[in-house]
Order: structure tokens, then C-alpha cells, then sequence
């Protein structure tokens, strides 16, 4: 088993009794979270930690990431999961909701909001739209076995992920924190290890928005039917929210719901006489 690196944000006063993971998505790192997410939610109350899955970051398991599993990502989480001091609410972005909604078929969480999921019927719309959107960039991909070539300029990342509005120094900032990721756990998502959501209880909000060029509305809205719930859609926002310079609508919508949610761990309550804490480094789980 790899070792991982956690990037964790505490709050200096009253501190909530149900922390937070964060999971990033394809092609990035815990880094998306470490921008705005960590500090916001901190300041919130909430412990918070993003991690780094195998081959990420600073975690172990980069020469074996190509092959690579979604179960192997949930294996993970669910590590992740073992070293917080309580059971987490997990926030998963794009294959991070997948991750997300595949551990949630075999392990109990307070609860847990899908960013920008693919669906469980799998990723096969978004491999088409790219496919149309940059032929000769998705056939790269496919004679490679690579999913480099989707990330080779800022352009084609700003196209992908952000709102065009974006500032030029920070797309080239976020193209610079990008990096390759698993072929096997593309096709996971596409067809191989679908989520089962008959076997999910835990209560969900499935959020997208309106911006986004990687997940249609639509795929959020089915994703939450899968799930007997309802959609969410913020308008204005690209598909890296937690980027985006709207970032905070979206923040501030998973913030009230977390405060909404009855899940009997006291979430919307704050722990009195909590002392403070300090903002940790990076740190590696063994």
C-alpha cells in the first residue's frame, strides 16, 4: 500500500465534530483543494484535508500509475478515512465523485457531495464531447495509453476546466499543477467498474455547473435520480469550481447544505471550549 500524502487546514477556534475530505479529480492534485476550499472550510469550523491519491502529488505509486484502478483509488480514501480522528463528510470533484460514490457501495460516511460526477452510468458522454472537441488530441490519448496529451498546453486546459474569464497568470498557474493520470481508471469510469447506487444510504448533494465543457447538467441530473435525490446547478462556474473566481458560490452552497444535513453527527453544531489549532503542513500517511 502507498504511501499518501494529506494536506489538512484547522480552525484557530471553534471546531465542528465531523471533519472533511476532499478528493481531487483526473489530472490533478490535492493542490485544487489548497487554493480556497481548505481555508474557507476552516474558517467555517470544519477540519479539513484533501489527499493526494496514489501516483499524485507527493504520494507514492507514480511508476504504476497508468494502470491503475478506481479500486485501487478507493482503497485510498478508505485509508484516508482511517487516520482522521472521526468519520469525514467526503467532497469527491469529477473522478473524485466517482471515487466518492464507489466506496459509498461498501462504507458508511456522514455524508458526501459529488462535484461535477460523471454518472453512474459511466463517462462515455464526456469521452465523446472530448473526442469532437479535439480529435487528434483523443486519438493521442488512445494510441498512447496516456491521458497527458489532454493537459499538453494551458489552452487545452483552460478549454476543458475553466471559465474564459479566468486570468491568464493563474491558468498558467493551474496548467503548471496538472499531470498525467491512470488510462485504466478513465475506462474504469467509461465502462469497466460502474457505480451501484442502489447500494448507497448516505445522504447526498449532487451538484454541477453550468459552465462546465466535462460534465453536462444533464449527466448531474441523472446522477442525482440515480440516487433519489434532486440536482443542483450553479450558473456562471466551469467544471474546476474549486478554481473557478466564483468558486465561493459554490463553497457557500455545500457549506449551508453541510449545515442542513441531518445526519446525527452534529454537523451544523459547533463544539464549545475546542482549542485552537494550528494550520498543518503537507504530511504522508504510512
Amino acid at each position: 500500500m502507498p504511501k499518501l500524502e494529506m494536506i489538512s487546514k484547522h480552525p484557530l477556534n471553534s471546531l465542528r465534530p465531523t471533519p472533511l475530505l476532499f478528493i481531487h479529480g483526473t489530472l490533478h492534485t490535492a493542490s485544487c483543494w489548497d487554493v480556497h476550499f481548505l481555508d474557507y472550510f476552516a474558517g467555517h469550523g470544519f477540519a479539513s484535508y484533501a489527499v493526494n491519491l496514489r501516483g499524485h502529488g507527493k504520494s507514492e505509486g507514480r511508476e504504476k500509475l497508468r494502470w491503475t484502478r478506481i479500486a485501487d483509488f478507493v482503497e485510498d480514501v478508505t485509508k484516508a478515512v482511517q487516520q482522521l480522528p472521526s468519520p469525514p463528510i467526503l467532497i469527491g470533484h469529477s473522478m473524485g465523485g466517482f471515487i466518492v460514490q464507489k466506496y459509498l457501495q461498501d462504507h458508511d460516511a456522514p455524508a458526501a457531495v459529488l462535484l461535477s460526477s460523471p454518472s453512474p452510468a459511466g463517462l462515455l458522454p464526456t469521452a465523446i464531447r472530448t473526442a469532437r472537441r479535439q480529435p487528434w488530441v483523443f486519438a493521442k490519448v488512445s494510441l498512447t495509453m496516456s491521458l497527458k496529451p489532454l493537459i499538453a498546453t494551458p489552452q487545452l486546459v483552460g478549454e476543458a476546466f475553466f471559465s474564459n474569464d479566468l486570468p491568464d497568470d493563474l491558468l498558467l498557474e493551474y496548467w503548471k499543477q496538472t499531470q498525467d493520470d491512470s488510462f485504466m481508471a478513465f475506462l474504469d469510469m467509461v465502462a469497466l467498474d460502474l457505480p451501484r447506487p442502489e447500494k448507497v444510504k448516505t445522504p447526498l448533494l449532487v451538484l454541477g455547473v453550468g459552465r462546465d465543457n466535462m460534465i453536462a447538467p444533464r449527466e448531474i441530473e441523472a446522477t442525482a435520480r440515480a440516487y433519489n435525490t434532486h440536482a443542483e446547478i450553479i450558473l456562471h462556474v466551469a467544471h474546476n469550481s474549486m478554481l473557478d473566481p466564483r468558486w465561493q458560490s459554490v463553497a457557500d452552497r455545500i457549506l449551508t447544505w453541510l449545515k442542513e444535513v441531518d445526519t446525527g453527527a452534529g454537523i451544523g453544531k459547533t463544539q464549545g471550549n475546542s482549542e485552537p489549532l494550528e494550520i498543518e503542513n503537507p504530511t504522508l500517511l504510512p
